[in-house]
C-alpha cells in the first residue's frame, strides 16, 4: 500500500498509514442543555489533552448563532483562537473542522493559515467545506447557490498563493498576476487540506485535489465501503495514499462494560466497548477519530484520562 504524503509537523504525526490515532473537539465541556459554551477551564483542558497524548485538537469555523443549527462552536474565530492556542502548546496538532471556504476570502484564509503554520513550527491541518447552514450566506452577501464553484476557486487560489508571485484568474476571488506574493509560506510545500463532506464537489475531485477525506459517522460496512471507493481512486490517480478522519460524539459511562446505546452522531459507553468501536475504525481505514464531548456526563477530567489511559495504549498496542 502507498504510503501518505509528508507534509508538515500536524499531517505527518496524526495520520499514518493502517494507524488510527484520537483528537478532541473544542470545546472540551458538556454544553447538551445550550448551543452556547461557557470556554470555562478551556485552556487547562487544551493543555491536558495535548499532556495525556491526544494527537489533536479541532476548532469549527462558525461565523455566526444560528439557532437551527444548535451549536455556537468554541464561539472565537477560528484563527485567532488558534494563534493563542498554538503559543499555549508545543506539540498537539492544530485543526479546522472545517473553514467554509465560500465565506471568506481565500487571500485570508491562506495568510492566517500559514501565518499559524509558521508560529506553531507545522502544527496546522486545515479542513474545508462548502459550508451548509443556509443564514450565513445573505448575511454576508454571498450566493449560496454559488458554493460549490465557489469552494473550488478559493481551494486553488489557497494551493496557488503557496508557490512565489502566482499568476492566475478566478471568477469570484480577483486575479493575481504575478507582480505581488503572499506572505508568509507554509513551513512545508503546501497546507495540509482535508476536505469536508462533499462540498458539493464529486468524490474524483476530492482524491485528486485534497490531502485527505473528513466525513461523517455511518455505520462500519458503510464507512468501510465509502472509504474502499475512495482509496481505489486515490491509488489509480494519486502518487501517495491519502487519510481518512471523521467526527463521534460521546458520553462515556462509568461502568467500563456498558453496552453502547445511540446518540447524535455517536454514541453512549463503557470504555470497552469504545476501544472495541474504535479499533473496528482502525482496521477499515479510518486514520484518525475527533472525539466531541458535548454531551459527556461523566466529570470531563475522568473523561480523558480514562480514554488516555485505557484506550490510547491499546490502538497503540494493535498498530506495532
Amino acid at each position: 500500500m502507498k504510503t501518505f504524503e509528508s507534509i508538515n509537523k500536524a499531517y505527518n504525526s496524526v495520520f499514518k498509514t493502517n494507524q488510527l490515532s484520537v483528537g478532541v473537539v473544542v470545546p472540551i465541556e458538556k454544553y447538551a442543555m445550550s448551543p452556547i459554551p461557557t470556554m470555562q477551564d478551556h485552556l487547562q483542558r487544551v493543555k491536558q489533552i495535548e499532556s495525556l497524548g491526544f494527537k489533536a485538537l479541532w476548532i469549527r469555523d462558525i461565523p455566526f448563532q444560528v439557532p437551527s443549527f444548535g451549536d455556537a462552536g468554541q464561539t472565537y474565530d477560528p484563527f485567532t483562537y488558534l494563534g493563542f492556542l498554538a503559543g499555549q502548546t508545543s506539540e498537539i496538532a492544530l485543526g479546522i473542522s472545517s473553514i467554509a471556504l465560500p465565506l471568506h476570502h481565500p487571500l485570508h484564509v491562506a495568510k492566517s493559515a500559514t501565518s499559524i503554520d509558521q508560529l506553531s513550527n507545522g502544527r496546522l491541518i486545515l479542513g474545508v467545506a462548502s459550508g451548509d447552514r443556509y443564514d450565513e450566506y445573505p448575511a454576508m452577501g454571498f450566493d449560496y447557490e454559488n458554493r460549490g464553484e465557489a469552494f473550488r476557486e478559493s481551494f486553488e487560489y489557497i494551493r496557488k498563493v503557496q508557490g512565489s508571485f502566482p499568476n492566475f484568474k478566478t471568477n469570484n476571488y480577483g486575479s493575481l498576476q504575478g507582480n505581488i506574493d503572499m506572505l508568509p509560506k507554509a513551513t512545508a510545500h503546501k497546507i495540509p487540506m482535508l476536505m469536508t463532506g462533499s462540498s458539493r464537489q464529486s468524490l474524483e475531485w476530492n482524491a485528486m485535489n485534497a490531502d485527505g477525506w473528513m466525513n461523517y459517522p455511518r455505520d462500519l460496512n458503510t464507512q468501510q465501503y465509502t472509504i474502499k471507493q475512495y482509496r481505489q481512486i486515490v491509488t489509480e490517480n494519486q502518487e501517495f495514499n491519502k487519510p481518512f478522519m471523521q467526527p463521534m460524539y460521546l458520553d462515556l459511562l462509568e461502568n467500563p462494560d456498558a453496552k453502547p446505546q445511540p446518540i447524535q452522531l455517536g454514541f453512549r459507553s463503557g470504555i470497552h466497548y469504545l476501544t472495541e468501536y474504535l479499533e473496528n475504525l482502525r482496521s477499515i481505514g479510518v486514520n484518525h477519530v475527533a472525539i466531541n464531548l458535548r454531551f459527556n456526563n461523566l466529570h470531563m477530567y475522568k473523561t480523558l484520562e480514562e480514554i488516555a489511559d485505557k484506550v490510547l495504549p491499546q490502538l497503540h498496542t494493535q498498530t506495532q
